[in-house]
C-alpha cells in the first residue's frame, strides 16, 4: 500500500467532490479515496501497481483537472505558489465578472421594477432587457455553463448544472416571448441576470473565505527561509535552504530564521519560537542548544550545526500533521457526500415536476417556469459541500497556530467525548530532570555542606550528580572537583577535599560508615516527603542531607484546575514510587493518584476505567514506556519534547510542553465539531425550507438567487470564525 496526494482543479461543490471520489474508487488498486472540496485535494490509499497517470485520467473523464502533489519538498513549495497565484488570478477575475454584471444588472432591476411589483409595466424595453441580459450571460453565465458541461460530459451533475439550467430556462423562455412580439409578456431576464450576479458575488466572497480559512497551513510553509548561509572552509556562501545536508554548518544572522533544525555550535542569542511553538517569549540559546526551522534569530549571531533537514524538521512534521489533519473526512461528511450524488438529479426530477403541477393542475406555464427557475436555483449543494471542510481547515488551522496538532477528523470527534484526563508523571506533569529541592545542613551552613558535595560530585555522569553542579553553579560558587573520587555502586560516591574524606550517597552508604537509621530518618524528616535523599557525610560523620526531586511543571497546577472546572477527572498514572507520586500529584491537584505502574499496567488502568466506569480517558505522556498507554487511551495527546514513540502513538501532539494546551485541545475541538453541526444543520434546514418555497411560487427566482449565494457565503463566513480561536491559559 502508498498513499498519494493529487491537487484537482475544477471543484464548485459537493456533488463535484463526491464525483471525483467516485471516479478515483473505480479505479483498480485505489483502496480508499477522500477528496477535500476545501483544500481541493484528493488523497489516496493505492496498491502497488497503480500510477498517477491512471488516476489523472480519471479525473479529467469525470470533467476536472488534476495534478500530482510532489513528495519533494521544494518542488511541492513551487506548485503551492503556482496553485495560490493560479486562485489569486481567478479571484480577481471573479470579482471583475461580478463587477461588470452587477454594473447591467442594476439597470435591469430598476428598469423592471413596476413588473416585478405588478404596479404596471417595465420602464425600459424588452429588447434592452434581452441585450442586458445576455451582456450578464456573456460575463458571468459562460464560466458556469462552462462547468456544468464538463460535468455533464462526465456522467454527473453539479451546482452549475442547476444555475445553468435556471438562467437558461429564464432567458431563452423569456427570449421567444420577446421574439413572437409578446413584449408585455412576463419576461424573466432579470432573474436570470440578477441571479448569475449574485451566485458570482457569492463565489468570490466564498474564494476569499476559503483562502483565509487555509491560511494557518500556508503561513506555516512560508516560515522555511529560501536561502541559507553555509559555513565552509572558505567562509560562507549563500545556498539554497533545501540543499542543506545533516552536517552542515550554517550561519544565522541577527534577525534571520533558522534554516533548518540545528545545534548551536558557538554563539550566545535568544530565539523568537513563537510562530512554531507559540511560546510567547524569546528562549536564550547557546552552545548545544536546539534551535528549530523557521524560527527568528534575536541579538547575536550563531553557528548551527545542522540536525535535520526537509521533511524530518519539527516545522515540517507540524505542517504535514495539518495538513493530513484538513484532508480528512468526517462520518457525517462521508454521509453528506452520498447524499450529494444523488440530490442534483432529485432536483431536476422535482423542478420538472414543479413546472408539469403548476401547468397541468392550475393551467399556469409562467407561474411555473418562475418556481421551477426558483427551484433550480435554490437547490444547488454549495453549503452542504462547504460545511465541514472549512470548518476543519479553520479549526485545526488555529489550533497549530497555538501549538496544537490533530491528526484527523475523527480525533476531534473523540476529543469532545472525553470524561477523564490521566497523565504520565516523569516529563509531563514533571520537567523531566531532577533538581535540588532542598537542603539541611546540620552545623546551619547549608552553602558549605553544597560544596562539599559537589566536589565530590564534580565529574559525576548522574543525573543527580548533574543537578547538585548545576545548582552549586546557579549560586555563583567556583568549586574545585575532590581527589581520589571512587564509586561505590548502588550507594555513591566518596573523595578527598581540603584534606577531609567527603562522602554523598544514599541511606546504605551512611548506614555502612557508622551513621544509625534513626539519626538519619530525623535528618530526611526535616527535608519533607518526596523526591530522593542523600546524605553528606564528613570524616565517617554525618553533615547533613540534600532532596532531590522532579519538579512539577510550574503550568500543570494550572492545567489540572481548567481540566476540573470543565468537570473532568484527573489522574495521575506513573512507574514512579508513591511517595513521590504523592509529592507531585498534591502539588498540582490530580483527583487519583496511581503509583509504581508498569507500561501494561497503565494499559489496564486505562482499559478499566473504559470497560467498568465506562470513561472515556484521554492519556497525556511524553515517554516510550507511553506509547502503549498513549495508543489505548480513547484520545492520546503527547508533548513533542518527548520521545518519537510517544508522538506517533498519539493523534494529538502538543508543539511545546505546556500542559495549559491540553484543555485548550479540548476547547478548540469542541468548538470545530460544534461549527462543523452548525453548518450542515444551516445546510439542510436551508434546503428543507427554500425549496417548498420555491415550488408554491413563494420564493422568485431572483431571491432564490440570493438565498443560494447568502447560505454559502454565511455557512464559509461561520467556519472562518473559528481562525480567531486563541486559548485561553490560568496563569501558572
Amino acid at each position: 500500500m502508498s498513499r498519494i496526494a493529487l491537487d484537482i482543479s475544477g471543484m464548485t461543490c459537493a456533488a463535484c467532490s463526491s464525483r471525483v471520489a467516485k471516479s478515483l474508487a473505480r479505479v483498480d488498486g485505489v483502496k480508499d479515496a477522500e477528496v477535500n472540496l476545501a483544500l481541493e485535494r484528493a488523497t489516496l490509499d493505492l496498491a502497488d501497481g497503480v500510477t498517477p497517470d491512471e488516476l489523472i485520467a480519471a479525473i479529467e473523464r469525470a470533467g476536472y483537472g488534476a495534478k500530482l502533489r510532489s513528495s519533494d519538498e521544494a518542488r511541492r513549495r513551487a506548485d503551492d505558489a503556482d496553485r495560490e497565484a493560479a486562485r489569486l488570478a481567478e479571484e480577481r477575475q471573479t470579482l471583475l465578472r461580478f463587477a461588470g454584471s452587477a454594473l447591467l444588472t442594476m439597470p435591469l432591476v430598476i428598469g423592471t421594477m413596476p413588473m416585478m411589483l405588478g404596479t404596471g409595466h417595465a420602464w425600459i424595453g424588452a429588447w434592452t432587457q434581452a441585450a442586458l441580459a445576455a451582456g450578464v450571460i456573456l460575463l458571468s453565465g459562460t464560466r458556469f455553463y462552462r462547468e456544468a458541461f464538463n460535468a455533464v460530459r462526465g456522467g454527473g451533475a453539479n451546482m452549475a448544472v442547476l444555475v445553468s439550467l435556471g438562467t437558461s430556462v429564464a432567458f431563452l423562455a423569456s427570449l421567444v416571448e420577446v421574439i413572437r412580439g409578446n413584449t408585455h409578456a412576463h419576461l424573466y431576464f432579470e432573474a436570470a441576470a440578477v441571479v448569475l450576479t449574485l451566485v458570482m458575488l457569492g463565489k468570490y466572497i466564498e474564494a476569499r473565505a476559503k483562502r483565509g480559512a487555509g491560511a494557518a497551513l500556508a503561513a506555516l510553509g512560508r516560515l522555511q527561509p529560501a536561502e541559507a548561509e553555509l559555513v565552509t572552509p572558505g567562509g560562507t556562501r549563500t545556498v539554497d535552504a533545501t540543499a542543506l545536508n545533516r552536517g552542515d554548518v550554517v550561519l544565522v544572522r541577527p534577525g534571520a530564521r533558522f534554516p533548518s533544525d540545528g545545534v548551536v555550535l558557538s554563539g550566545h542569542s535568544s530565539v523568537d519560537e513563537a510562530l512554531v511553538t507559540g511560546e510567547s517569549l524569546p528562549v536564550p540559546r547557546g552552545e548545544g542548544d536546539p534551535v528549530l526551522t523557521g524560527t527568528i534569530n534575536g541579538e547575536a549571531a550563531l553557528e548551527v550545526t545542522v540536525t535535520n533537514v526537509g521533511e524530518d524538521t519539527r516545522l515540517a512534521r507540524m505542517a504535514r500533521l495539518v495538513e493530513e489533519a484538513q484532508a480528512g473526512d468526517a462520518p457525517i461528511q462521508r454521509l453528506v457526500d452520498r447524499i450529494s450524488a444523488v440530490f442534483v438529479p432529485v432536483i431536476l426530477v422535482m423542478a420538472a415536476a414543479t413546472f408539469l403541477v403548476w401547468w397541468l393542475a392550475f393551467a399556469d406555464p409562467a407561474g411555473g417556469l418562475a418556481a421551477t427557475i426558483a427551484v433550480l436555483v435554490i437547490a444547488c449543494p454549495c453549503a452542504l459541500g462547504l460545511a465541514t471542510p472549512t470548518a476543519l481547515v479553520a479549526g485545526t488551522g488555529s489550533a497549530a497556530r497555538a501549538g496544537i496538532l490533530i491528526r484527523d477528523i475523527e480525533t476531534l470527534e473523540r476529543a469532545v467525548t472525553i470524561t477523564t484526563v490521566a497523565f504520565d508523571k516523569t516529563g509531563t506533569l514533571t520537567v523531566g530532570r531532577p533538581t535540588v529541592a532542598g537542603t539541611v545542613a546540620l552545623d546551619g551552613d547549608e552553602a558549605a555542606l553544597l560544596a562539599l558535595a559537589a566536589s565530590v560530585e564534580a565529574r559525576s555522569e548522574h543525573p543527580l550528580g548533574k543537578a547538585l553542579a548545576a545548582h552549586v553553579a546557579e549560586q555563583g560558587a567556583d568549586v574545585a572537583p575532590a581527589s581520589g573520587v571512587r564509586a561505590i555502586p548502588g550507594q555513591g560516591l566518596t573523595g578527598i577535599f581540603d584534606g577531609r574524606t567527603i562522602a554523598v550517597g544514599n541511606e546504605t552508604l551512611a548506614i555502612g560508615l557508622g551513621t544509625s537509621p534513626s539519626e538519619l530518618a530525623a535528618t530526611a524528616s526535616r527535608l519533607g516527603a518526596g523526591g530522593t535523599t542523600a546524605f553528606v557525610l564528613v570524616d565517617g560523620k554525618l553533615a547533613g542531607a540534600i532532596r532531590f526531586a522532579d519538579e512539577p511543571r510550574p503550568e500543570a497546577a494550572a492545567a489540572v484546575a481548567e481540566l476540573r472546572a470543565r468537570g473532568l477527572r484527573t489522574l495521575m498514572l506513573t512507574g514512579d514510587n508513591e511517595a513521590a507520586a504523592k509529592a507531585v500529584g498534591d502539588a498540582v491537584g490530580v483527583d487519583e493518584i496511581h503509583a509504581r505502574l508498569m507500561p501494561e499496567q497503565k494499559v489496564a488502568v486505562l482499559k478499566s476505567l473504559s470497560e467498568a466506569q465506562d470513561d472515556a480517558v484521554a492519556f497525556v505522556g511524553d515517554g516510550v514506556n507511553d506509547g502503549p498507554a498513549l495508543a489505548t487511551a480513547r484520545l492520546g495527546i503527547a508533548l513533542s519534547s518527548g520521545s518519537d514513540v510517544a508522538r506517533e502513538a498519539a493523534p494529538i501532539t502538543l508543539m511545546r510542553p505546556d500542559l495549559r494546551l491540553v484543555p485548550a485541545a479540548l476547547d478548540i475541538a469542541a468548538k470545530t465539531r460544534r461549527t462543523i453541526r452548525q453548518n450542515l444543520g444551516w445546510a439542510f434546514v436551508y434546503n428543507l425550507v427554500g425549496i417548498p418555497l420555491a415550488a408554491t411560487g413563494l420564493l422568485s427566482p431572483m431571491f432564490a438567487g440570493a438565498a443560494m449565494a447568502f447560505s454559502s457565503v454565511s455557512v464559509v463566513a461561520n467556519s472562518v470564525l473559528l481562525a480567531r480561536w486563541k486559548p485561553i491559559k490560568r496563569r501558572a
